[in-house]
């Protein structure tokens, strides 16, 4: 079987190893590569699905994509539990080491400047989600007996509606305020479709928070205080992950293999 080389992401040595129950893409186990310092976390993966062709027409098959996806980010996830990784993006691959080491020695400055800004610290995600539009319907009045009660329901919903927009926009902004300021930084994402996130109730909140691994347990704390079952709100707490929305590393791609993988 002829091989081509697949790029996980990028680190400092470490001395620990990863959990021996990884496997990365294409069930191949992750090794190391070093190169000036740094080593490229890798694996072999068949050409035969990951040359350019063949590649091009599996990342229009959603199936194999979910499965490559959860495969990569086992493995990034793996790294994180022992290192500050800099994960690459889905399907990064190379026709041999050689072209792996030349990537590295074209981007090495930003890949150590990088990896200096990220040392010790996590990625936190925070999502909100407002009530469904089918919960809302289920605390509708009974049906209309005239024209004018009708009329008068419609508003009511529109009212409603509106208030619960403006409430949620509140509780969103102070709450984002909240986490930045505990948080060295923080990044706000388009909203997530709902047909795509498959979550009920649309998403008013799609934020990634920076935290220092040592203050992530007060950061969760904070956000757990926040959750009110009567708000109407539902706050998702996820992490802790490689930091991909602050490497400016590819990070929007590499972010999409975490997103696929949840």
């Amino acid at each position: 079987m002829t091989g081509l080389r697949y790029v996980y992401a990028v680190c400092h040595p470490h001395g620990a190893t990863l959990q021996a129950d990884v496997s990365g893409v294409a069930g191949e186990t992750p090794g190391q590569l070093p190169h000036h310092g740094l080593i490229a976390i890798v694996s072999t993966v068949p050409e035969r699905d990951f040359a350019e062709e063949p590649l091009r027409h599996h990342l229009e098959d959603l199936e194999w994509l979910s499965a490559t996806a959860r495969a990569h980010q086992a493995v990034i996830d793996a790294l994180t539990a022992v290192t500050t990784p800099l994960p690459l993006r889905l399907a990064t691959v190379f026709r041999d080491d050689s072209g792996i080491r030349a990537m590295m020695e074209a981007r090495e400055d930003t890949f150590r400047r990088t990896l200096a800004r990220l040392d010790g610290r996590v990625e936190w995600g925070v999502k909100v989600y407002a009530a469904s539009e089918s919960a809302q319907a289920a605390d509708a009045p009974a049906k209309a007996a005239t024209g004018r009660d009708y009329l008068r329901q419609r508003r009511m919903r529109t009212k409603a509606n509106e208030e619960m927009w403006e409430y949620a926009e509140n509780f969103t902004r102070r709450l984002h305020s909240t986490l930045s300021g505990y948080a060295e930084d923080a990044r706000l994402h388009p909203a997530q479709n709902s047909a795509l996130s498959r979550e009920t109730g649309p998403n008013v909140l799609n934020a990634a928070y920076l935290v220092t691994r040592s203050d992530s347990e007060g950061f969760v704390e904070l956000v757990e205080r926040t959750k009110d079952e009567e708000s109407g709100l539902r706050v998702e707490l996820t992490g802790p992950w490689a930091a991909y929305s602050f490497a400016g590393l590819e990070a929007d791609t590499a972010g999409d293999a975490r997103e696929a993988g949840e």
